[in-house]
């Protein structure tokens, strides 16, 4: 038995498609006990994703930026959220959708770029899939000062952070985005030797 014989969507209905696109579903999922349970989900359909982690061994650093998260902000945290540079696929390919981030987020055009895994960041309701990147960058790199587009509505700012810093401030609840705790982690493991 596949998945598609486990579920039966009786109703879809468009919520909002202002920002992004909220549906609410009814349907019903077979239990592992073979009886039919009647569910109601709302699903938020922002596009799929990519995210960047640029790392410079001989330094030990890392880049990342601060930016305003209106969400965050109404959920209680009154700062600027630190981040890896991310943006949604819009149709591209996910390492040529991270390459043009990264040069708008970072002001970085970088070499090789390396693909670690993939993700459903918030599967309960928001059926974004992101795609985790690493890159070594060096200081020659640099192609202008980042900060995002501002029609866009970016305003970003830069930060080179030693890895074991951005580590810290992991552990201490500065950094709490969680993309970028799973990638400062990743970078932990299998980028910096321990030192």
């Amino acid at each position: 038995m596949t998945l598609q014989d486990r579920v039966r969507v009786h109703e879809v209905t468009l919520l909002s498609d202002n920002w992004f696109v909220l549906k609410t579903t009814r349907l019903d999922w077979l239990r592992n006990d073979g009886q039919w349970q009647p569910m109601h989900r709302e699903t938020y359909d922002r596009g799929n994703g990519a995210t960047l982690l640029p790392y410079n061994l001989a330094q030990r650093t890392v880049l990342l930026v601060r930016q305003f998260r209106y969400p965050v902000f109404v959920n209680g945290h009154d700062d600027l959220l630190i981040e890896a540079a991310a943006g949604l696929l819009d149709n591209a390919a996910p390492e040529e959708r991270i390459r043009a981030e990264v040069e708008e987020e970072l002001g970085y055009r970088l070499g090789a770029v390396t693909k670690v895994f993939e993700s459903f960041m918030s599967p309960g309701s928001v059926t974004e899939r992101l795609h985790f990147f690493v890159a070594p960058y060096e200081p020659s790199m640099r192609i202008g000062a980042g900060g995002g587009l501002a029609e866009e509505g970016e305003d970003i700012e830069v930060l080179e952070l030693p890895i074991d810093e951005a580590l810290a401030m992991v552990a201490d609840g500065r950094i709490l985005d969680a993309k970028t705790v799973m990638l400062l982690y990743h970078a932990k493991l299998h980028v910096f030797p321990p030192g």
